[in-house]
């Protein structure tokens, strides 16, 4: 069943304890003799509003008792000796709310304001027993309406607890596992990329010194292992990770602009506005969208030059990374992975990425991130 749906029911179902508590209460209140007065019209209307207005005590519990109370009140005052059934409805479910206090000092005054109301309107002039005996009655029915409603009240609490603590229970489980892939990939994997990546580094140096030419496999298997290397070495981090160690953000983009200067690019970085009280989740993506365009601008794009430019605005961070590589509108390379991972961040915090050929070649990466210095 859809929320939407279920919101529904409960609506109807609202309206259905209003209408037929406001049936209840006019019922009882016509079946006594009383004349077509203005008084007895404003009672029978005091009747129907004070179980009509039941239908809003889930969203305005605290509004629903004060006028419950005093149509209860109004219409006791007019002649109608007709309990106060809304009002113990209405108790009912601003205990269930959480309201206990504002209900208490609701409930005494309203003990104290039905008597008055019944003996001004001569209801009870048949002794003061059967007003003490009243007066004890309505009491049991208040207690009873309110620790109904902290009985429910905390079983909702309860019920909220246990599935907060199945939560926790299912993210600890969650990165458990998640070490222990961490652990069984280092074990399968570092070493067997180690040996490779060494046997490789052997073999160029060996051929180097005897002065023959090195094969370009030999070469692009020694430099695939050096990134294999680093690759795992990035992701066993990430799966290590556990919270414990602070994230990457945007104080750590100048370390990847100087590592990818020092592969032979000639990257710049420029940074604008004032860069304190960036979210951490903002400046995680900035770095992650730093990291994955110069790594492709080092692996696809064939450039010389690369510029990154941060814009830390008031309400918004703007990146733009440009390169002069060999891509054009007609050679535009198909979106990857890292591309895809990347707009998904920046869709993640309601922001817009654009991936881009430029018109004189090259490409362009422009995000635009949403600060909420609150977070």
């Amino acid at each position: 069943m859809s929320a939407g749906e279920t919101g529904v029911r409960g609506r109807v179902g609202e309206w259905g304890i209003a209408v037929g508590v406001a049936t209840a209460l006019l019922v009882t209140g016509l079946s006594e003799q009383h004349s077509a007065t203005g008084l007895d019209l404003l009672g029978y209307t005091l009747l129907t509003a004070g179980g009509l207005v039941l239908a809003a005590r889930r969203r305005a519990p605290v509004a629903v008792l004060v006028v419950a109370g005093l149509c209860a009140a109004g219409y006791q005052a007019a002649g109608f000796d007709v309990p106060a059934v809304a009002y113990l409805f209405a108790v009912y479910a601003a205990v269930r709310a959480g309201y206990r206090t504002i209900t208490v000092a609701a409930s005494v005054t309203m003990l104290a304001a039905l008597p008055l109301a019944a003996l001004a309107s001569g209801l009870h002039d048949t002794g003061e027993a059967f007003a003490q005996a009243r007066g004890a009655l309505e009491i049991a029915w208040l207690i009873a309406a309110g620790a109904a409603g902290e009985a429910l009240r905390q079983a909702e609490r309860r019920a909220d607890e246990a599935e907060r603590t199945r939560e926790e229970t299912a993210r600890r489980r969650a990165d458990e596992e998640r070490l222990r892939i961490a652990r069984e990939l280092h074990d399968s994997l570092t070493h067997q990329i180690s040996v490779i990546k060494v046997q490789s580094e052997v073999a160029v140096h060996v051929a180097r010194r005897r002065g023959e030419q090195v094969p370009q496999a030999l070469l692009a298997i020694q430099e695939a292992g050096r990134e294999a290397t680093r690759e795992l070495r990035a992701t066993l981090q990430a799966l290590r990770d556990d919270d414990t160690t602070p994230p990457r953000g945007l104080d750590n983009v100048p370390e990847l602009v100087e590592r990818a200067s020092r592969t032979g690019l000639e990257a710049t970085l420029t940074i604008e506005g004032q860069r304190h009280g960036v979210p951490t989740a903002v400046g995680r993506t900035v770095y992650r969208i730093v990291q994955e365009s110069l790594t492709n601008i080092a692996r696809h794009a064939d450039a010389a030059t690369a510029s990154v430019r941060i814009d830390c605005g008031p309400d918004v961070l703007a990146i733009r990374i440009d390169d002069d590589g060999k891509a054009t509108h007609d050679t535009a390379p198909e979106p990857g992975v890292g591309l895809l991972g990347m707009r998904e961040r920046v869709t993640a915090l309601g922001g817009r990425l654009r991936a881009q050929p430029r018109g004189g070649g090259g490409f362009t990466i422009q995000a635009e991130l949403p600060l909420n210095r609150t977070s």
